[in-house]
């Protein structure tokens, strides 16, 4: 994949159309948690430091293409000026004139208060377009939509990635684009359902695929096993057969659960049993992947290169559920602190659950994009990265 970067653009001067992921969390008008602006932090300090003047692109919630008081960009600008250590000029109606006489980094209001921003119509773009000189993306997380903001614009301007969407890119490149083999997928979660394309995509692109969480308990009823109580999609038995039959296919292995956790009933430190994976006791669930599971996946990260990891092992919001996520995280911080492994991860359960390893920052890399961290990992194409490569 072939984009350019801050280091390509002269930005002296320039004005700096810059696209940022600001979508986060407010209660009583104050931000609870600043993690997607300090991503952002680097690039517009860049910008700044070679005289460019960004002006912050970004939407917040789901407005529906009205002015919604509750979901405007100016309750975030406290947040913004604390973070760049610089006053945040708000602008609501934007023109050329206005952004040309500010000094210092600019916030337009909420692109989604349009009903342009998500049909990607061409004349919001062209509005856009005119009113800076370069196009900067900086926010993976919206790069799976192609809005005016997001895809239209870049087409009509001079346009590069951010320094967030530059180490997003790198990363994703070095697990799956053109990774060190052998590369393993971790693969968790309640449903199968809902990673069919993930699946059906990672089998062909790596060497082994750990499938945890309740959607193991599906690939286990596919083989015979008889689960019990324990969250499974009946339904998609033959479809979890066909996964498996693509994945002999490309040489991928399947590693599944050998020995499980399992309950009576899913509540916090309920009495619990580990039993083989085949062997689980009538009224009982399984809520995690037990001792020997982990020891054969740690053991198999031991001789990767590459770890892509998306999902947990087991219930882990719960005790004692967590010990399985928490232990193979563990291990894959360990190897990646070693330098022998490269580890990337993300999805929004696979963030809180790294954090709750205390491995977030032993991690090679770890997204915080969500769904456009998972529509990378089905094979599909970005049209916000598309358009930065084109």
């Amino acid at each position: 994949m072939t984009f350019k970067t801050l280091d390509d653009m002269d930005l002296d001067g320039k004005i700096v159309l810059t696209r940022v992921d600001i979508n986060v969390p407010v209660e009583d008008g104050r931000v609870t948690d600043t993690t997607r602006i300090d991503r952002i932090v680097p690039t517009i300090k860049e910008i700044l430091s070679k005289g460019g003047t960004p002006v912050m692109l970004a939407h917040f919630g789901r407005p529906k293409g009205k002015p919604v008081p509750e979901m405007s960009l100016r309750q975030v600008v406290p947040a913004l000026e604390a973070a760049l250590g610089c006053d945040v000029t708000f602008v609501e109606r934007p023109d050329r004139a206005t952004l040309e006489a500010a000094n210092g980094p600019v916030l337009i209001e909420n692109t989604r208060f349009s009903p342009m921003e998500e049909a990607n119509d061409p004349k919001m773009a062209q509005f856009l377009a005119s009113l800076g000189d370069i196009y900067c993306n900086d926010a993976f997380s919206a790069a799976h939509r192609a809005h005016a903001s997001t895809e239209g614009v870049a087409r009509l301007l001079p346009s590069c990635a951010g320094r967030s969407m530059e180490a997003e890119l790198t990363a994703l490149d070095a697990a799956l684009g053109t990774p060190k083999p052998p590369v393993a997928a971790l693969v968790g979660g309640a449903k199968v359902s809902s990673k069919l394309d993930l699946l059906s995509n990672l089998v062909t692109k790596v060497q082994h695929l750990i499938i945890g969480g309740g959607m193991a308990n599906t690939f286990l009823a596919a083989q015979g096993v008889n689960v019990q109580k324990s969250l499974c999609e009946h339904d998609l038995l033959d479809i979890a057969r066909g996964i498996v039959a693509k994945a002999e296919a490309a040489g991928c292995a399947i590693l599944l659960p050998r020995d499980v956790v399992v309950a009576a009933e899913f509540r916090a430190d309920p009495p619990t049993q580990v039993v083989a994976a085949d062997a689980v006791p009538e009224g009982h669930m399984i809520l995690d992947a037990g001792p020997d599971s982990v020891a054969h996946i740690n053991t198999l990260l031991d001789g990767c290169a590459t770890l892509v990891w998306n999902g947990p092992l087991g219930a882990f919001e719960m005790t004692p559920f967590d010990a399985a996520t928490v232990a193979a995280a563990l291990h894959a911080a360990e190897l990646t602190r070693a330098g022998k492994l490269v580890s990337v991860a993300g999805g929004g359960d696979t963030v809180s659950a790294l954090n709750h390893a205390g491995v977030a920052d032993d991690f090679t890399y770890i997204s915080t994009a969500g769904g456009a961290f998972l529509e990378w990992m089905e094979g599909k194409e970005l049209p916000g990265v598309a358009a930065l490569s084109n």
